[in-house]
């Protein structure tokens, strides 16, 4: 199955998160965050959005860091991903 996003909408996978921090600790499940850095797995057309004229800055393959908390959550062939506004993108790591 895929995922073809609508009007300013992108799906992200997120990272895997780090499983222990620099000093050497190791993380449980419960104490981890949400990981911010995601790839870009598919794109929506933009166009007009609310009135005004949305074009999409991100594409396919981007890294990108989300707010945290940021979009909806979905889970499809056993994969979890998140499709959010591309305003809540605030940047492209490269």
């Amino acid at each position: 199955m895929t995922i073809k996003p609508l009007a300013d909408n992108v799906v992200i996978k997120a990272t895997v998160a780090e499983e222990t921090t620099k000093s050497g600790i190791v993380l449980t499940s419960a104490s981890k965050e949400k990981p911010q850095i995601a790839e870009v797995v598919a794109v929506g057309p933009g166009g007009l959005v609310d009135g005004k004229e949305v074009v999409m800055t991100v594409s396919v393959g981007d890294k990108v860091i989300a707010a945290k908390y940021a979009g909806t959550e979905i889970k499809v062939d056993n994969e979890e991903y998140t499709v959010l506004r591309l305003s809540d993108i605030l940047a492209i790591v490269e």
